[in-house]
């Protein structure tokens, strides 16, 4: 039996390129109360090899690691739980099977999110977590494989920018030997310089007032200069300056030992200097103040958000729906069956989290008519498989996708096989569903439903029972449903339509 503590708790993990990290928390009023944190420097982006595949020795690191997060977390509620995995995952060719394996060690699913959720998570991280307002921000997040730029006023977001560049790829790259010289210095500081060349004219027009680093190696470098009265307080150009002939001095990893630097960020650390001054001389940046907020907190936050005050992904569709035209009454007349007979099925071990999925597909089904009615539902899956969806992850975004891909026409199960959304049997389920609902109002009008009675006893075969006086009056929904009878038997699947 579930502890009632357990209920109000809230645990988020952050499966960074260098470290994990879980955060747990409970929600009091309007406050969030930290209860509880751990860290174990994984280094998952230093275990892809060069076909970007994860070693088994990597993985082992990282399974064991979620083992232990996965104790800590036993008995909360599965959608008090996010895990999101970020530039290592997303570079991974074998992330599908890695997740798998994840999944079963930590008990809870796993996403991968994209570079710009990145950043949108890391902004409202440190957004929710920063004391004072000094005016429009600036927030830098450099992590193991990637490094996040945001500007923004207070809690809003207005440039989100993913950049491939990070302490890890950094180190790795220029300091793979442990031998630091002004010439390897000099060529990772261009290279990151490089990578932000075209957004910085971008980010110098939106004129931020207060710059704020954010993770490890923003953390590491401000205790560094302080620990060796570098700089009094935050990262100053003159402090990096110093810090950057310092390590150039020592000029290898072996002697690098500086007060304030972990032996576990160490390996790391000259590559996350590099990208940091980098970003210092690019930008013009004299001064930066270091939050405590990051990813993981950002995703906490949008995590108790979703339960408890606004979620992001419901704010998203209803732009989509706004932005292309789409019918909203129709949207809202196809969730509204389709989610009736979710219900009906729920007891299936179906979740709260692909229910809103389900009512979002719905209300999304025909953005593909913003290209053309000609195969628009092939166009809708396209165009949300590779949009930009602020607070979905990539695998909401491809089951999202899929429905939408297969909500009319030919049902192509191998399809759902092939994704990374791991619960296959829900999802194959879910778009069923959503056919049945786009079937059922048809008419794009306002009408009566009839009494519907959705049976499920196995994945494969479902019973739907509907009044036949109804279908009488409805000729060509009729004749749609009969076709969806055979359509769905040529897969091997098996829709019975029952009159009562």
């Amino acid at each position: 039996m579930i502890d009632e503590a357990n209920m109000e708790q809230f645990a988020a993990i952050d499966l960074g390129s260098n470290s994990f990290h879980l955060v747990v928390a409970r929600q009091e009023q309007h406050a969030l109360t930290v209860i509880d944190r751990e860290r174990d420097m994984v280094r998952l982006a230093a275990g892809l090899d060069g076909k970007n595949l994860l070693t088994e020795e990597a993985s082992e690191r990282a399974l064991a690691c979620l083992s232990r997060f996965g104790e800590r977390l036993r008995g909360l509620k599965a959608d008090n739980v996010r895990v999101v995995g970020t530039n290592a995952l997303r570079k991974a060719k074998n992330s599908r099977q890695f997740i798998a394996r994840a999944e079963q060690a930590l008990g809870f699913s796993i996403e991968i999110i994209s570079g710009v959720e990145e950043a949108r998570l890391v902004y409202l991280g440190a957004a929710r977590t920063l004391q004072g307002d000094r005016g429009r921000r600036l927030v830098i997040d450099i992590g193991g494989g990637s490094t996040e730029i945001i500007v923004g006023d207070k809690s809003e977001p207005l440039y989100l920018e993913s950049f491939y560049m990070g302490c890890v790829s950094s180190s790795e790259r220029f300091f793979a030997g442990g031998e630091y010289d002004q010439k390897s210095m000099r060529k990772a500081i261009l290279k990151a310089q490089l990578e932000l060349e075209p957004h910085i004219a971008a980010l110098k027009s939106l004129r931020a007032q207060d710059v704020i680093g954010t993770s490890g190696t923003a953390r590491s470098i401000n205790n560094v200069l302080r620990e060796n009265n570098w700089s009094e307080t935050g990262i100053t150009r003159a402090g990096l300056d110093m810090l950057v002939k310092h390590i150039l001095k020592v000029g290898k990893l072996g002697k690098l030992k500086l007060n304030g630097l972990s032996e576990q960020r160490r390996p790391v650390f000259a590559g996350g200097v590099a990208v940091m001054m980098a970003i210092f001389n690019a930008l013009d940046i004299d001064f930066m103040r270091v939050s405590e907020g990051s990813l993981r907190e950002g995703v906490l936050h949008d995590l108790i958000g979703r339960e408890l005050f606004e979620d992001r992904r419901a704010v998203t569709v209803l732009e989509l729906m706004k932005r292309h035209h789409i019918d909203l009454e129709q949207g809202l007349r196809v969730r509204d069956t389709t989610l009736a007979l979710f219900k009906q099925v729920s007891h299936l071990d179906l979740l709260k989290r692909e229910q809103r999925l389900l009512g979002w597909a719905a209300q999304l089904h025909e953005i593909g008519l913003m290209i053309a009615h000609s195969q628009y539902h092939l166009h809708g899956g396209y165009v949300l498989e590779n949009m930009d969806l602020p607070g979905f992850s990539r695998q909401e975004q491809g089951a999202l996708a899929i429905m939408v891909r297969l909500h009319r026409r030919k049902y192509l199960p191998e399809l759902i096989e092939d994704n990374v959304y791991v619960r296959s049997e829900a999802l194959s389920i879910m778009t069923r569903l959503l056919r049945l609902g786009v079937l059922l109002n048809r008419g794009r009008l306002p009408i009566e439903m009839p009494s519907l009675q959705l049976k499920l006893e196995v994945a494969q075969v479902m019973t739907l029972e509907i009044s036949s006086d109804w279908l009488d009056h409805h000729p060509l929904t009729a004749a749609d449903l009969e076709q969806e009878v055979e359509l769905l038997d040529t897969v091997d699947l098996s829709l019975r339509l029952v009159r009562i």
